[in-house]
């Protein structure tokens, strides 16, 4: 009974630690999305609503709080994964997720020089992440196979590679845009037949594409 009011207060110090990490990782994924990894500390605390001293408590390094974002990217990633394993239309449920590995690689490529350096190298921290972005993608492809919504030869990690190939070989700074894209392509090559899908809110329509679906061959 005397230990009650010496844990509460510890617990709240845990939770209020556990709240300004989780911001100063959400602010740090935002900035480093926007203007790349050279983003001041400072601003980035700020933005987290916290000290810089709160900061370099939770992350000493630039790299620390640089790994950070991308584990925190990945297990979200990986998270929505098994939450839409649970939606109805595998097909749709499929496609959103693809659409999140298009934000994923955003936040990824944004930092990619950075973790290049990171002390011990990538490899670890790559291969941990592949291997798990490769059994979320296995999940929502393989439920999609055994609705009948796609063809059965479909390998994931074919997906994965595509949509990375657009976002780290083009030179254009916009592509973003065309990765979304290739999304419903692949999508749609996927199928039997082809399926014109809502755009996502925001995204901008190309000059001279059309709203409907070709039309199939006599």
């Amino acid at each position: 009974m005397q230990q009650g009011p010496a844990t509460t207060p510890a617990r709240r110090r845990r939770a209020d630690a556990e709240r300004n990490r989780a911001r100063l990782i959400t602010a740090a994924q935002r900035a480093i999305t926007e203007t790349g990894v050279r983003v001041s500390l400072e601003q980035v605390a700020r933005d987290a609503d916290v000290s810089i001293a709160t900061l370099y408590r939770h992350f000493p390094t630039r790299d620390a709080l640089i790994e950070a974002v991308y584990r925190q990217a990945m297990s979200s990633l990986v998270d929505a994964a098994t939450r839409l394993s649970g939606e109805r239309d595998a097909v749709a449920a499929l496609r959103e997720w693809l659409l999140l590995f298009v934000d994923f690689l955003d936040t990824k490529k944004g930092m990619s020089e950075a973790l290049g350096t990171l002390i011990g190298g990538t490899g670890a921290l790559y291969g941990e992440s592949s291997a798990r972005l490769a059994s979320a993608a296995a999940e929502l492809v393989g439920r999609a196979t055994r609705a009948g919504g796609i063809r059965p030869d479909v390998e994931p990690l074919d997906l994965l590679r595509a949509l990375g190939g657009v976002a780290n070989v083009s030179p254009d700074p916009d592509w973003k845009r065309s990765a979304t894209r290739m999304v419903d392509v692949l999508i749609n090559g996927l199928r039997d037949r082809t399926t014109v899908f809502p755009r996502r809110s925001g995204a901008a329509v190309p000059s001279g594409e059309g709203a409907s679906s070709p039309k199939g061959k006599a």
